[in-house]
């Protein structure tokens, strides 16, 4: 099934049926492909398909069986786009940044300044997406900005472990204009970034 910018399979893999959604590629009934069984996520439901998935996996490719993954050769799961469809909504409650801290605003501000320059950010975790490009991708927000101005949410790769509802505090490098392909690009995040944790 197709859905906004997903495909989503449902794969007898020999014991339980798995269902999968990767970004959207083309597949029939009766294909045999391979699955990474990457970013679990339990009882999910899709806006797009109005259903409840007890479980999905949000892979980062889905390819014709014997086809490696990760070379590049499958969509790529649209990393903007992942659970739950969309971007949160409503205001995060305020999280006063403490010493050495810039607000997320603020790195919107200055992001031309800030480019190549180290930044530490501290905020919630309001999306996470674990293992696409050998990285870990997270938004955060600290009730700086607004939606309206797009300027309450950065984007920040880091190797280290987070999930949504944390609050992490990043260390990392401004990058801005940055083209991952497949048309997502940033106009900041921060990257390489080392996470800390309350």
């Amino acid at each position: 099934m197709d859905a906004g910018s997903y495909t989503y399979v449902r794969v007898e893999s020999g014991a339980d049926d798995v269902w999968a959604a990767t970004g959207r590629f083309k597949v029939r009934i009766g294909d045999r492909v391979t699955v990474p069984l990457e970013m679990p996520m339990r009882d999910f439901h899709s806006k797009a398909l109005n259903r409840d998935f007890p479980l999905i996996y949000f892979a980062s490719a889905i390819v014709p069986e014997g086809q490696p993954v990760g070379n590049g050769a499958g969509p790529m799961l649209p990393m903007d786009n992942h659970s739950p469809e969309t971007m949160p909504t409503g205001v995060p409650e305020r999280i006063p940044p403490t010493a050495g801290v810039t607000p997320v605003a603020r790195v919107w501000e200055q992001r031309s300044a800030l480019a190549g320059q180290p930044v530490t950010v501290r905020g919630k975790v309001v999306k996470y997406n674990a293992g696409i490009m050998g990285r870990n991708w997270l938004h955060i927000q600290d009730g700086s900005g607004t939606a309206g101005e797009k300027n309450n949410d950065v984007a920040v790769t880091t190797v280290d472990p987070a999930a949504v509802g944390d609050i992490v505090t990043a260390t990392g490098v401004v990058g801005i204009d940055r083209d991952f392909g497949a048309g997502y690009t940033y106009p900041v995040i921060v990257e390489k970034a080392t996470l800390r944790k309350p």
